[in-house]
């Protein structure tokens, strides 16, 4: 009986780690701006949480945990980074009209760079909320800081966004609400 336990919860993790790839690699990807990285950061996570699977006790903290294995694969990586050329390539694969997709990509793009220029303390933080949806709870595990910590952090964060984001060229900002109107 126990060894048809272990290879349901063996199959339910590997469901659940196959959900939590796309949360995964947003927030990677938020954190390092390079898409081939954030893809190698990922994978990094996923082959520990399957490896290290069988220390995971309850489901509940799957997603803590896996952002957890997630900030430190970065830190890892942060800590052996050298100077690097990054090129910041997006696929766009929509069917919208050309207009429209360069309106998006200016404002996406602004906001990247915006979130960008945040100290990483506060761009880790915002990520893990607003990209990977993780409760302050969750974030303050994953980092392992006070709750405290996370909620200044955040709104620390958030403010500095929106005061960067609100110098953004007004003809810009509505002409993108134009066209989404449009639609």
């Amino acid at each position: 009986m126990d060894l048809f336990r272990r290879i349901g919860r063996a199959r339910e993790l590997r469901q659940r780690l196959e959900d939590a790839r796309d949360r995964l690699y947003r927030v990677a990807y938020s954190w390092c701006h390079d898409r081939y990285l954030a893809d190698d950061l990922v994978q990094q996570t996923l082959i520990k949480a399957l490896q290290k699977g069988n220390q995971l006790r309850d489901f509940n903290v799957l997603d803590t945990w896996l952002f957890r294995i997630l900030t430190n694969c970065w830190r890892d990586h942060f800590r052996r980074q050298r100077d690097m050329v990054e090129l910041d390539e997006t696929a766009h694969c929509h069917y919208v009209t050309p207009d429209a997709e360069h309106d998006r990509s200016e404002i996406v793009g602004r906001v990247r760079s915006a979130i960008a220029t945040l100290p990483m303390p506060q761009r880790e933080i915002i990520t893990l909320v607003d990209l990977g949806g993780l409760s302050y709870t969750e974030v303050a595990s994953v980092l392992e800081i006070p709750i405290g910590t996370v909620m200044s952090r955040l709104c620390r964060g958030r403010r500095a966004l929106k005061e960067k984001l609100l110098d953004l060229n007004p003809e810009v900002i509505s002409g993108s609400a134009n066209v989404r109107r449009i639609k």
